[in-house]
């Protein structure tokens, strides 16, 4: 009997001893997945571990108003794919194309956009300006603009239980192709601004809002190490590149449109053949049809600040569910 009890006890030994190394070998695994994929109660083993990695979505250029209802019916669907994230989207084409407002900036955030950046048609619609100019709200201009352009250049999304850190977002603006306005050196303003930064390992987005796709790759490759991701906007096409570089930076060339896919690049098509069959002017209203959330979402290391992955996304409307349903049924 003291016998099969010693060689019960030495089994249990064994096996608890074996169990540990494989909990241990898959620690890292396991504490992304309770930290991020489940909710949990108070007391719970995974309340008192700390959270490793945090979740970026960033949404490419809302375009109109088929951004908006597209954005709108799929963000439920977003956030139940990937659970708790900072929220970030180009909104500068959100005014009918062209511009964003100061009431369409109020409903993204209803929706519950953390943060939004504007390109090349920053000022498009001037009563934007105020919200630029107020240092609480998160929504700033292209930072490599000139010193004289009016608005913040750096949003701060202070940390929260969700995500236990402050994120710092600026936009930079490209000089290839680009002459709608004039910028200043982007690389530049990279380095002038990651210096000003109170963290030693600070988590930093930056949208490279570009028409070249070197340009874009440039600067990415250039801030490898030091952000954790350079996400190119503008083009409003998808790229197939979503990448972690060798530093730790994720980029990805375009991460797309929120917007009407239907159409040239959010345009109406028959009005984009006129103008260029004919050379003549013609006002471009908004397309239809199509319509699809775009972006990416970097996973990070809420410790080094660094992209652990990179993965596009693209939810398209559901046609059968408001507010669609009620035009498609006409």
């Amino acid at each position: 009997m003291e016998e099969s009890c010693r060689l019960s006890k030495e089994s249990s030994r064994k096996f608890l001893t074996l169990r540990c190394f494989a909990l241990a070998r898959r620690s890292n695994h396991l504490l992304r997945t309770l930290t991020i994929d489940h909710a949990w109660e108070d007391g719970s083993v995974a309340s008192v571990q700390t959270m490793s990695t945090g979740r970026i979505v960033f949404l490419g250029d809302i375009n109109g108003a088929p951004g908006r209802m597209v954005l709108e019916q799929q963000l439920p669907a977003i956030r139940e794919r990937f659970g708790a994230f900072r929220l970030i989207a180009n909104a500068e084409n959100a005014r009918n194309g062209s511009g964003l407002t100061p009431d369409l900036y109020e409903t993204f955030r209803r929706f519950g956009i953390d943060a939004m950046t504007l390109g090349d048609h920053v000022y498009r619609d001037a009563r934007i300006v105020s919200s630029l100019e107020d240092p609480l709200k998160p929504i700033a201009r292209p930072a490599n603009l000139s010193a004289r352009a009016q608005g913040k250049r750096l949003i701060r999304i202070p940390a929260s239980v969700e995500f236990p850190r402050d994120l710092f977002v600026f936009t930079l603006l490209g000089r290839v192709h680009m002459p709608s306005l004039l910028a200043n050196d982007p690389f530049a303003c990279a380095d002038e601004l990651l210096q000003s930064l109170p963290e030693r390992n600070p988590i930093v987005l930056v949208e490279a809002h570009m028409e070249a796709t070197s340009e874009k790759g440039a600067i990415a490759r250039y801030l490898d190490g030091r952000v954790a991701a350079v996400l190119g906007t503008h083009t409003h096409v998808a790229t197939a590149d979503a990448r972690v570089l060798r530093g730790g930076t994720a980029f990805m060339t375009d991460v797309g449109m929120t917007g009407p896919h239907d159409s040239v690049i959010g345009r109406n098509p028959e009005q984009v053949l006129r103008h260029f069959t004919s050379g003549m002017h013609i006002p471009f209203e908004m397309g239809s049809g199509g319509e699809a959330v775009q972006g990416a979402v970097v996973e990070v290391s809420l410790e080094t600040g660094r992209a652990i992955s990179i993965e596009r996304i693209d939810f398209p409307a559901d046609y059968t569910r408001a507010p669609f349903r009620a035009m498609h049924a006409r």
